[in-house]
């Protein structure tokens, strides 16, 4: 077997030694295939041109593909980045993360799925707009999911995955987004959301065999758990003055619960600070309950999101533990405290933790197997890509689009989904450069910060309108719009006022410096509760149409005045036929010999034009079924589960939870 012992020569080389050679490009292709194949495969069985079919996978997917795709989704190269040189660069403690987002999920599934359920939606943005009324909510609420976005999801993941394919293949990292994109919108915008879950089950699988491949590799090459307990606080580098911390290992770095006021992870942050932005993330964004929402009944929904929690114990020792040994063996790069040393060796003078997991792999696995984590990275990549595109393009053409345009035909919506997709890819790549400086070079550390300051208001207002009946609208709005100003102001604040560097004084405003990021997402979540609770208790309480099925204790009642047409059908809308894509098929007559048929009289750009239509799913749909309006099910049928398979689901909750809560005593 090849390979290199990794030594830490301190000479500022700004790329590995090794690149991938021809056995490991030969892997990456054959991965290539394979995922082309799956996503055809979908595209060919599931039906693509109508809204149901694109945007929630014709509501037909079992629990296996949904639990793998909540997976795919979460975890995308930005966890790969990023919990691995978070762990390089401070130990343990950012698994919090993972693991508080394992109760989420099922909380998800338990609490919350049974409500969007009952009351019929695709998006969330349309859930608040039937539990409120109006309109302002629901576009005030679409816009700023996009915001989210792009600033915590597909910038953060397009410059996760460049940055891998910067260490090993020595590209521009703007060159190696461009390429990254046009592999990942093919069958994005081709298959929809039945594309993107087949696919993601496949590069799930795919991600897990190769993580855990590097981290056996990882510990042998260091001699274990106890040797890296050991060797982790010996990882300062080189370049270290005396008197300062800069580039010293934690004390703290094996402990999840942390000092409350000195430390970089309080512990009071992690419990509750931290719950409030999951809530968010698990149970009322877009990206994951989407996946949810495709799931053919409850229970199958359910066990998706049981096999996502069990999954997510696996962080910790795929990624974080990875990291922390990719410091110890190449302690003067990942590690570097100089910000001139830093900036040669990975291009970001802010750190170079972030290059922790691609140097394990450059270096530390032989050849064939790097091709294979490279497949693993650009499948993190895709996986999370796709699912952030399709939910978001799903958000801006049923929630924005259709405001403005209420008349649009199914045709409309559909090309209007696929265009947008474009544009938000190229919005995204200009907020890279911010997301490269930002947070000390630690990647993961910038999208936790950002999510405590935009997303605790909407997870408050969401809380509050499934399970407290007298929210009003005029309470939801103004919580979320106060919460949101202040939000944004200390986002703001985070970007002009940047945390010096370990060896300089900080001159930060106080409630930058003394005000940790998780401890203003509960001082934002308090505020925003306190603005919901006064505003709807002083103006008048919502109407019974805006109860009735869609909160928790209302949601086996039939709703009054709601649309007679679920998610899957838009009203008064018709497929549009276009006669020029569409002639008139040959009634198989002869009825003069020699003629040629109809379908060989179609001139050649016709043909293309159908070629391209069926390529995106946009051929014009024959089937009745689909034309026709599908008749609304009661709370009962759509909530009903089998009492022997909601036992086996039962137990497995508590399962799951028991061995998290053990785990979060174990390294507490």
């Amino acid at each position: 077997m090849e390979t290199t012992t990794p030594q830490n020569n301190g000479t500022g080389d700004p790329f590995p030694k090794k690149s991938l050679e021809v056995v490991d490009i030969v892997v990456l292709v054959l991965y290539f295939i394979f995922v082309l194949g799956v996503g055809l495969w979908s595209m060919w069985r599931t039906k693509r041109s109508t809204v149901k079919g694109y945007f929630l996978a014709g509501k037909n997917m079992v629990w296996w593909p949904v639990g793998a795709s909540l997976f795919a989704s979460n975890v995308g190269s930005g966890h790969f980045i990023g919990l691995a040189g978070s762990g390089a660069a401070s130990g343990i403690a950012v698994t919090a993360y993972e693991w508080n987002g394992l109760f989420c999920v099922l909380v998800l599934a338990w609490l919350f799925l049974p409500i969007y359920i009952a009351a019929g939606v695709t998006t969330m943005p349309e859930y608040l707009q039937r539990r409120f009324g109006g309109k302002r909510i629901q576009i005030y609420l679409a816009i700023l999911y996009l915001f989210i976005y792009i600033f915590t999801k597909i910038s953060v993941d397009m410059y996760a995955g460049a940055l891998f394919i910067q260490q090993a293949l020595h590209w521009d990292l703007y060159v190696a987004v461009i390429g990254l994109l046009v592999i990942t919108a093919i069958y994005t915008v081709a298959g929809g959301l039945a594309a993107v879950i087949y696919t993601d089950t496949l590069q799930t699988v795919i991600m897990i065999i190769g993580a855990l491949i590097l981290m056996v590799f990882s510990f042998i090459e260091i001699g274990g758990y106890a040797a890296l307990e050991k060797k982790y606080f010996t990882a300062i580098p080189s370049s270290h003055t005396e008197n300062s911390s800069c580039g010293v290992p934690r004390e703290d770095a094996f402990h999840l619960f942390r000092d409350p006021v000195y430390s970089d992870l309080p512990w009071p942050g992690v419990l509750v600070g931290m719950t409030i932005p999951s809530i968010w993330y698990w149970c009322t964004d877009q990206v994951i309950v989407q996946r949810s929402l495709s799931a053919k009944n409850l229970s199958h929904a359910k066990g998706g999101s049981l096999l996502a929690a069990y999954i997510k114990f696996l962080p910790l020792f795929m990624m974080v533990l990875p990291g922390m040994i990719s410091r110890v063996l190449f302690t003067d790069q990942v590690g570097c405290a100089d910000p001139e040393l830093c900036k040669s060796i990975c291009g970001n003078p802010s750190g170079c933790s972030d290059i922790a997991y691609p140097k394990m792999v450059i270096e530390l696995l032989p050849t064939g197997l790097r091709g294979l984590m490279m497949s693993v990275m650009i499948a993190a990549l895709m996986s999370s890509l796709t699912s952030i595109f399709n939910s978001a393009s799903t958000i801006f053409t049923m929630d924005l689009w259709r405001h403005f345009r209420p008349r649009s035909t199914e045709w409309e919506l559909m090309i209007v989904g696929r265009v947008f997709v474009l544009v938000l890819v190229v919005v995204s790549i200009l907020w890279i450069p911010l997301v490269q400086a930002s947070q000390g070079g630690q990647l993961f550390i910038y999208i936790q910060s950002i999510s405590s300051y935009l997303q605790p208001p909407v997870a408050v207002v969401f809380i509050a309108g499934c399970f407290w009946k007298r929210t009003n609208e005029k309470g939801a709005f103004w919580g979320l719009t106060i919460g949101l100003v202040v939000g944004i102001i200390r986002m703001v604040l985070d970007f002009v006022y940047v945390a010096p560097r370990c060896d300089q004084p900080d001159m930060r405003p106080a409630v930058v410096k003394y005000v940790h990021y998780l401890y203003f997402s509960m001082i934002l979540a308090l505020l925003t509760l306190i603005v919901v609770v006064f505003v709807s208790l002083w103006t008048e309480p919502p109407t019974k149409e805006m109860v009735s099925g869609l909160t928790w204790f209302t949601r086996f009642s039939k709703r009054e005045g709601s649309p007679e047409i679920r998610g899957d059908v838009i009203e008064n809308n018709v497929v549009e036929t276009l006669d020029e894509t569409n002639p008139p098929e040959d009634d198989g007559s002869d009825k003069s010999a020699g003629k040629m048929s109809a379908k060989d009289r179609l001139p050649f750009s016709i043909r293309l034009k159908k070629a391209m239509l069926w390529l995106c799913g946009m051929e014009k749909t024959t089937d009745k079924e689909d034309e026709a309006v599908a008749p609304e099910e009661s709370p009962e049928v759509l909530l009903y589960e089998n009492p022997v398979v909601k036992n086996i689901l039962n137990i497995n909750l508590i399962v799951c939870t028991s061995a998290a809560v053990f785990l979060w005593g174990y390294f507490g």
